[in-house]
């Protein structure tokens, strides 16, 4: 066991590796935890350590020849223990050198050479440290192994192994002397256990919250990713919400051109006629030329009618403008035309809005303006245009004879698109229009729709 350079503490045997059957080594072992995130983990661990696990071996076998040389008139060695401390070190470089060579082949580390080789340096390391305690630095390397080269129901078996080697070593050497000897042996046998119990229940809580860190990141990627094509998708609905809207709006300008056509023009032309005819038949000149007069006023105010149409196709009057001002001018001249009085009032601060909502309010303006003109017979109208929080309300109130709006005839193929064509323009636009009016009492046309702003 170790601790990493950045702090945390580190047992080889308890990292968790993924093998074959898809285990994740002691981290199962001890209870089990997620796979996915903590063998990525546990693969760059692993990388950190690739340089141990190749030259540690080594470095501690050295280690232990060198401090055997070094304190071997401290335990007798004789001349037949030399020997086999010898023939064991050389035997075990050679077992480390086949194993770095099967690693460089890219064998399997959980196989049966793996098995084969942990338990062949464990009895190296044991036999040598039994000579001389000093040789326990080499046994140490069964702490980091044993999750790497034994199957998951022997890793405990070869790190208590290793644990017995290494308390032995601790105690003055194996086997112990009487009874102390082995009392002193059985407790720090029990420390070496507890110690690697204890390191291996902290590396796997670390697992945990690898565990639950990596599944957060990928509840978070799963989330980001449904956002995004959420996103892509209202992106693409406003889209087509857009194209809807101009082609509904284009429908709307047909729908009421027709209308203007069969209420204005239309009928211009068929009372021409009529007085045309009846100059045809007149008695006198006189009446002739009354006839003419009319028809002649007929044509003219059937052209303003044509020339008005023809100019509401689009709303010009927003080209170089914004809607308050645009409403402002266009009250000021209806006003002018018709000679009667009429008032524009804004409230609350005017903001640059998207051009559906802007050309929608404009058109239900001149609609209203239109009726009031026509059928009204109003002395005074006032028109606001109100923005507040998330909404945008135009008013038109007049006080003209009024009429009963439960009373308004059905809309027909050729009949009018006044409040219809209102309503229908904001209803389009996710508003409404709200009409108050009674006979004699003037009327009151509300329209409400969204604040769209202009770069929304």
């Amino acid at each position: 066991m170790t601790v990493t350079t950045d702090g945390s503490l580190h047992t080889e045997g308890m990292t968790s590796h993924s093998d074959g059957d898809g285990d994740s080594g002691v981290g199962s072992e001890f209870g089990g935890c997620g796979r996915g995130a903590v063998e990525a983990a546990a693969v760059r661990v692993e990388d950190r350590w690739r340089p141990f696990h190749v030259y540690g071996p080594y470095v501690l076998l050295g280690v232990g020849f060198l401090l055997s040389v070094g304190t071997a008139g401290l335990f007798d060695m004789d001349r037949t223990q030399w020997f086999l401390l010898g023939g064991l070190t050389a035997a075990g470089l050679v077992l480390q050198l086949w194993w770095t060579w099967r690693e460089r082949t890219g064998r399997p580390l959980r196989s049966g050479g793996a098995f084969a080789f942990y338990w062949v340096r464990w009895a190296i390391a044991f036999v040598v440290t039994v000579i001389n305690p000093f040789y326990a630095f080499y046994a140490a390397t069964g702490y980091f192994d044993a999750d790497r080269m034994l199957p998951r129901r022997l890793i405990r078996t070869g790190l208590f192994a290793t644990a017995v080697v290494m308390a032995g070593s601790q105690s003055g050497g194996l086997p112990p002397d009487g009874t102390t000897g082995w009392a002193v042996f059985g407790a720090l046998l029990a420390v070496n256990v507890i110690l690697v119990g204890a390191t291996a229940h902290i590396q796997i809580k670390e697992d945990e919250r690898a565990h639950a860190q990596a599944a957060t990141i990928r509840e978070l990627e799963r989330t980001n990713i449904a956002l995004q094509r959420a996103m892509d998708e209202n992106a693409a609905l406003h889209s087509q919400l857009l194209v809807q809207a101009r082609e509904a709006g284009v429908a709307d300008e047909r729908r009421r051109l027709a209308a203007e056509i069969h209420d204005t023009i239309a009928q211009g032309l068929t009372g021409i006629i009529a007085q045309l005819q009846v100059v045809a038949n007149a008695p006198t000149l006189e009446v002739a030329r009354e006839h003419l007069d009319r028809a002649s006023g007929l044509a003219r105010h059937s052209l303003g009618e044509a020339r008005r149409s023809v100019h509401n196709l689009a709303p010009a009057a927003l080209d170089d403008a914004t809607v308050a001002e645009a409403l402002k001018k266009t009250v000021a001249a209806w006003s002018a035309r018709t000679g009667v009085r009429a008032d524009f009032t804004l409230t609350g601060t005017a903001e640059p809005l998207h051009e559906e909502i802007e050309a929608s309010l404009l058109r239900i303006a001149e609609e209203a303006l239109s009726n009031a003109a026509r059928h009204a017979a109003a002395t005074r109208v006032g028109v606001t245009l109100s923005f507040m929080a998330g909404e945008v309300t135009l008013d038109v109130r007049d006080d003209g004879r009024g009429f009963d709006p439960t009373a308004l005839r059905a809309r027909s193929g050729t009949g009018g698109f006044g409040l219809d064509g209102m309503r229908a323009r904001a209803e389009r636009l996710a508003g409404g229009v709200t009409v108050e009016s009674e006979e004699g009492g003037g009327t009151a046309i509300s329209a409400h729709v969204p604040l769209v702003r202009h770069d929304q």
